[in-house]
C-alpha cells in the first residue's frame, strides 16, 4: 500500500516481476491452473527470461513457496501475533484474531501450503515436501511460543493448536465467518488443558 509519501522505489527487476507476479496467480487461484505463459505475459518479459531465472515450472513455485513464507508466516502472523500479545499465551491467541480479520477480507486466499501440499499429492515430489516443511515450520513457530509460555508436551500442543489453525482456514474458505473465533474458543481449552496442573488449578 503507497500513501503518498513514499520514497519511491526503483521498478523490480525481471526475476522479482516474475516471482510477484507468480505470486499473486499461485495464492489466488492454484498452482495446476496458472500456466508459464499466463505467468510470462502478466509480468511482460519473454519466455527465455523467465528461464534463465527459473529453470522450469517447479522451479518457479518452489520460490513462490519461500515467498510466502516471508511474507505470510515470518512477516505477517508470527510478527503480528508478537506485536499484538503482551505473553506467549496472548500470541498463540492473537493469531486467530488474526485470521478473524483475514477470513473477512475480499481477497481471502486461503494457506498456500495447504493449496500445494493437496494439489501435489505427493510428499516425495519437491514441491510437495517444501510444502509439507513449510508448514513444519509453522509448528515449530507456535511450538516456541507454548515452550515460552511453560506448556506441557509443547511439540504435541503446536500438533493440535495447528489443527485448529488449519481447520479454521478451511471452514473460512467453506463460508464460515466465524470460523476463527469458534477456533480461538477450542484454542483456550487447549491451553487450559496444557497448562502445568499447578498453574491450571
Amino acid at each position: 500500500m503507497t500513501t503518498g509519501l513514499q520514497p519511491a522505489r526503483p521498478a523490480p527487476g525481471a526475476r522479482q516481476r516474475i516471482l510477484d507476479t507468480a505470486y499473486e496467480l499461485f495464492s489466488r487461484r492454484s498452482v495446476r491452473s496458472v500456466g508459464i505463459d499466463e505467468v510470462i505475459e502478466r509480468a511482460g518479459v519473454a519466455k527465455a527470461t523467465l528461464y534463465r531465472h527459473f529453470s522450469s515450472k517447479d522451479d518457479l513455485v518452489l520460490a513462490f513457496l519461500a515467498q510466502r513464507e516471508e511474507l505470510w508466516t515470518k512477516d505477517w502472523v508470527e510478527a503480528e501475533a508478537h506485536r499484538r500479545g503482551a505473553t506467549p499465551e496472548g500470541r498463540l491467541l492473537a493469531i486467530f484474531d488474526l485470521f478473524d480479520e483475514w477470513f473477512g477480507r475480499e481477497e481471502f486466499e486461503g494457506c498456500s501450503f495447504i493449496n500445494v501440499l493437496l494439489e501435489t499429492g505427493d510428499l516425495d515430489h519437491p514441491i510437495g515436501r517444501a510444502s509439507a516443511a513449510y508448514l513444519g515450520n509453522i509448528r515449530s513457530v507456535v511450538g516456541n511460543l507454548a515452550r515460552e509460555a511453560g506448556l506441557r508436551e509443547p511439540e504435541a500442543f503446536a500438533h493440535s493448536w495447528h489443527i485448529l489453525m488449519k481447520g479454521s482456514i478451511v471452514a473460512a474458505a467453506e463460508g464460515d465467518s466465524q470460523a476463527a473465533k469458534r477456533a480461538k474458543a477450542m484454542a483456550r481449552l487447549l491451553l487450559d488443558d496444557y497448562r502445568p496442573a499447578a498453574t491450571a488449578a
